[in-house]
C-alpha cells in the first residue's frame, strides 16, 4: 500500500459512527463493527433493530453494538495499524479503537488481511482463516452497462480480454452502438470490487487462474493491464456511487463498468424519469464477493466482547435479519433465505446466474498487483485544485485546508500531476506540481503562502481553471478541476449562467472530457450549494460539503478519483 492508503485510512478511522441507535448515557459494554463499505448498510440496520431489542450476555452485562463502515482496502490498513500501534506499545488493548468484529467485502482482502498481521505477529494467528469466519453475505462482480452494449459483452468469452484491443463497442460486437469504451472501476488500494476487478484481469490476460498467476506474471503482463486501465474513466472508493454515476451521467460518461450485482441493484432501484437501466453481464468466471464475520483471536478482543459478537453474528445470519441483505440487492449469507423480489431482470440482474467462481491468488502477488497498479498501469491524470482563501477563510479553515493539501501533495503518485491555483478578488498563476521532490517542493511551498484575505471571485476562478486546463491538457488521462471554497461568489466578471454555457464546451460530450468537482467548505450557509452542485454535475463530477473536521477524510476520498 502507498502512504496515500496509510493515511487514507488513518484518518478514515476518525470517520462518523453510523448506528443511530447508539446512546451517549449507554453505560454498558459497546462493541465495535469495522465492515466493508458493501456491508455497512446492512450491518447498520441489523445493528440498530438488535440493539432495540436490549441485548445482553448470558452474565446479565448489557451490551450495544455499533458499525463503522469504509472500503475494504482501508479496513486492512486501519486494523493492521492499530495492531501496530499495540506491538509498540503505543496503544493498549483494551482502547476503544480496536473493532471486536471484521469483515471484508471479498476474501482478497481477508486474505490480505491474515498475511500482514502474520507479519507483525509471526505465529500468532490473530485472525481466523477464511473458511473459520462464518459468510454474512455475498455478491457477484459483474459488468454493467445498457442492453445494447450488454448483449455485446455477453457473446464474446471473455471481456476483459476484449477490453484489451477494443476502442470502441462496435470493435466488440457489430451490433453494438459505436460507443468509445469508457470503463469504470473503484480503485484497488482502497475498495474489494477495485482489487477483485484487477484479480480478475490478470488472471484473464494470463490465462490463468488466480491462484496460479506468479509475481513474474504481473511483470510480463503489465502492458495488458496497461492497456485495459487506458479505458478509465474514474476510479473510485465506492462502488455503488460508481454504478449509480453511470445512471446519472450516461454512456459517454462511462459506458462499462465493473461493479458488485448488487450495484446494478441499487442502481436500477433509483431510476429517475428518462434514465435508461442497466443490466448485469456475468462473466464465465468472476469472483463471488464474500462477506464475513471475522472475529480475531487477539488481545484486544475481551471474553464479553467474543460473547457479544457471537450473539450479534447469530442474530445477524438468523433468516429474518437476512431479509434485509436481500432488500438492498445483496445475496443472503445463510442457506434457504429466499432473494426476493429485487433479483429480477426488471432490476438488471438473473436469480439464478451461473459462474465459474475464482479463488484468491498468493498475498504477495495480490502486493506486486498493486504496486504495479499505482507506479506503471494506472490511469494518470492532472487536476486542477482551485483553492479559495478569501477572507471568510481565516480562523480555523485556512490551517485546516493547508495541512489537507500539504497531505494530498505528500501522497501524489507517479502517474499524477497537479496545478494549483488559489484565488480571492485575484486568481493566481497556477502552480504545478507532481510526485517528484521538486515537484512536492513546489506544493509545499504554495501551502505556505496561502494567507486568507479579499473576496471571492468564484466563478472567474472555475472559468480560468477549465481554461488553463483546455489549454495544458494531458492526454490519455484523467483530466478534472477540484474546487474547494467557503463562500458564494464576488466580484466575478461572469454571471452563473454564461459559465454554466462556457463549462459544457469541455464535459463529457465533447473530447476533452474534464470533470469538476466542488467542494463546499463550511456551513451551508456561508455558500450555495445549488450552485456548486451544477457547477460540478454538468462535467461529470459531484458537490461535497466538508468543514475542518472532516476535510481530510473529504480530500482523501476525491484523490482516490483521480
Amino acid at each position: 500500500m502507498t502512504r496515500l492508503v496509510i493515511i487514507s485510512a488513518l484518518v478514515l478511522m476518525t470517520g462518523c459512527n453510523n448506528n443511530s441507535n447508539s446512546e451517549d448515557n449507554f453505560t454498558g459494554l459497546k462493541v465495535k463493527f469495522l465492515v466493508g463499505s458493501a456491508l455497512g448498510d446492512f450491518c447498520n440496520q441489523a445493528a440498530k433493530n438488535f440493539n432495540a431489542t436490549q441485548p445482553k450476555l448470558d452474565n446479565g452485562k448489557a451490551f450495544q453494538v455499533q458499525c463503522e463502515a469504509m472500503g475494504s482496502g482501508d479496513v486492512v490498513t486501519t486494523v493492521v495499524a492499530l495492531a501496530d500501534q499495540l506491538q509498540k506499545g503505543t496503544m493498549q488493548a483494551d482502547a476503544p479503537d480496536f473493532p471486536t468484529i471484521i469483515s471484508l467485502d471479498g476474501d482478497i482482502y481477508h486474505s490480505q488481511l491474515i498475511y500482514r498481521m502474520n507479519q507483525l505477529f509471526p505465529g500468532k494467528n490473530y485472525i481466523p482463516e477464511i473458511t473459520e469466519s462464518q459468510l454474512i453475505a455475498n455478491t457477484p462482480m459483474v459488468f454493467m452497462a445498457q442492453a445494447d452494449v450488454a448483449s455485446g459483452l455477453r457473446k464474446v468469452p471473455d471481456p476483459y480480454k476484449v477490453l484489451v484491443t477494443a476502442k470502441t463497442h462496435r470493435d466488440i460486437d457489430p451490433a453494438a452502438p459505436p460507443l468509445t469504451v469508457n470503463y469504470v472501476h473503484s480503485a484497488p488500494t482502497r475498495s474489494n470490487s477495485g482489487l477483485q476487478t484487477l484479480v480478475a484481469q490478470y488472471a484473464s490476460v494470463s490465462n490463468k487462474r488466480p491462484e496460479e498467476v506468479t509475481v513474474a506474471d504481473v511483470q510480463k503482463f503489465q502492458p495488458q493491464i496497461q492497456q485495459i486501465q487506458s479505458k478509465i474513466t474514474r476510479y473510485g472508493v465506492s462502488t455503488n456511487s460508481l454504478a449509480q454515476a453511470m445512471v446519472k451521467n450516461g454512456s459517454f460518461w462511462a459506458s462499462v463498468g465493473s461493479v458488485y450485482e448488487s450495484s446494478v441493484i441499487v442502481a436500477n432501484s433509483g431510476l429517475q424519469a428518462g434514465q435508461q437501466r442497466y443490466e448485469a453481464v456475468y462473466p464465465k468466471a468472476t469472483f463471488t464477493s464474500n462477506m464475513r464475520a471475522i472475529v480475531p483471536n487477539a488481545p484486544w478482543v475481551s471474553v464479553d466482547e467474543k460473547a457479544a459478537a457471537e450473539k450479534f453474528i447469530a442474530y445477524w445470519r438468523s433468516p429474518d435479519t437476512q431479509k434485509i441483505a436481500t432488500d438492498l440487492g445483496l445475496r443472503p449469507g445463510t442457506p434457504g433465505v429466499a432473494l426476493g423480489a429485487k433479483f429480477t431482470p426488471e432490476f438488471g440482474v438473473e436469480a439464478q446466474a451461473k459462474y465459474d467462481s475464482l479463488r484468491t491468488p498468493k498475498p504477495e502477488v495480490v502486493d506486486a498487483m498493486l504496486k504495479s497498479w499505482q507506479e506503471t498501469a494506472k490511469k494518470p491524470s492532472l487536476v486542477v485544485v482551485v483553492v479559495d482563501s478569501s477572507g471568510s477563510m481565516s480562523g480555523n479553515k485556512l490551517p485546516a485546508v493547508q495541512s489537507t493539501l500539504q497531505n494530498y501533495i505528500k501522497n501524489l503518485g507517479t502517474k499524477e500531476q497537479i496545478a494549483l491555483i488559489d484565488f480571492d478578488s485575484e486568481i493566481r498563476q497556477p502552480v504545478l506540481v507532481d510526485g517528484t521532490p521538486q515537484g512536492r517542493d513546489r506544493g509545499y511551498q504554495f501551502v505556505n503562502g496561502l494567507q486568507a484575505n479579499g473576496g471571492t471571485k468564484l466563478y472567474d476562478a472555475a472559468l480560468q481553471a477549465r481554461n488553463w486546463l483546455q489549454q495544458n491538457l494531458r492526454q490519455n488521462a484523467i483530466n478534472g478541476v477540484l474546487i474547494l471554497t467557503d463562500g458564494e461568489d464576488a466580484g466575478s466578471t461572469i454571471k452563473l449562467d454564461e459559465l454554466e454555457t462556457e463549462l459544457k464546451k469541455s464535459n463529457f460530450s465533447t473530447d476533452q472530457r474534464i470533470a469538476f468537482f466542488t467542494v463546499g467548505y463550511g456551513e451551508e450557509g456561508e455558500f450555495n450549494p445549488d450552485v456548486l452542485k451544477k457547477i460540478a454535475e454538468l462535467n461529470g463530477g459531484y458537490y461535497s460539503q466538508g468543514n475542518p473536521e472532516t476535510i481530510s477524510r473529504l480530500m482523501a476520498d476525491l484523490q482516490v478519483e483521480f
